[in-house]
């Protein structure tokens, strides 16, 4: 055992660890060290293995949604403009698409101003991308462009309205799987058509992604579509 004359002979390197590291202190020093060093160790590993779990989920969902027989089509519309556009026009945006008609008394109406109050929180957070909001009629017979470009006017400015031939509508139907049936008329002419009632979350890939029905509010669907473009994997 050392005493005080041989550690006054030692090194000063040596008398230092000696003092600093023997003894309960150094003991204890040593031991948080290594706890700490192992726990860093395996909070790294969980966050690592965390991750590639997270990436993994993601890209099997993505794979998923191309096989879902839904809005896997492309689309030939003319815009509130007169402009032809595809769905190839919209490819690299987010969308939030919503079917309707300009003659809807409430329903339509009460979901756009929804629409619109949706994408006009997320453009107040300047990390998101640009929501773009789309409207297809499901009426083409009265809803021409013209019809359209006074309808959309009370929505969100970039709101695009789009309608076509019957057929064009139609297909555009199908490919989303929205159902759309014109009631009788009165003895106007007038009447209502029963429809889907749905927002659709379509990706930059053009991959569908997320529905809201009217038992969302404004905050689910704006939380909702936030965490799908933070976690969103470009294909």
């Amino acid at each position: 055992m050392f005493s005080g004359e041989d550690l006054e002979e030692c090194p000063l390197s040596f008398r230092w660890r000696w003092t600093a590291d023997s003894g309960p202190l150094g003991l204890l020093r040593t031991r948080v060290l290594v706890t700490l060093l192992f726990g860093g160790g395996l909070l790294a590993m969980w966050w690592f293995v965390d991750l590639e779990k997270q990436q993994r989920l993601r890209q099997q969902h993505m794979e998923q949604l191309q096989k879902v027989a839904l809005g896997q089509g492309n689309f030939s519309l003319l815009d509130h403009r007169g402009q032809r556009r595809t769905k190839q026009d919209f490819l690299g945006s987010w969308l939030l698409l919503y079917f309707g008609f300009t003659h809807c008394p409430d329903i339509c109406p009460d979901e756009l101003d929804r629409l619109s109050a949706v994408v006009s929180t997320l453009d107040q957070d300047t990390s998101l991308p640009p929501i773009q909001p789309l409207f297809i009629t499901v009426d083409p017979e009265r809803d021409d462009a013209s019809a359209l470009a006074r309808y959309v006017q009370d929505f969100h400015p970039r709101l695009i309205g789009l309608t076509g031939a019957l057929d064009e509508v139609k297909e555009v139907e199908r490919d989303y799987r929205v159902y759309a049936s014109p009631g009788p008329k009165d003895e106007d002419g007038d009447y209502i058509v029963d429809h889907t009632i749905l927002i659709y979350l379509i990706s930059p890939d053009g991959l569908f992604l997320d529905y809201y029905n009217r038992m969302n509010n404004q905050e689910q669907i704006t939380q909702s579509i936030r965490n799908h473009i933070k976690a969103y994997v470009r294909l």
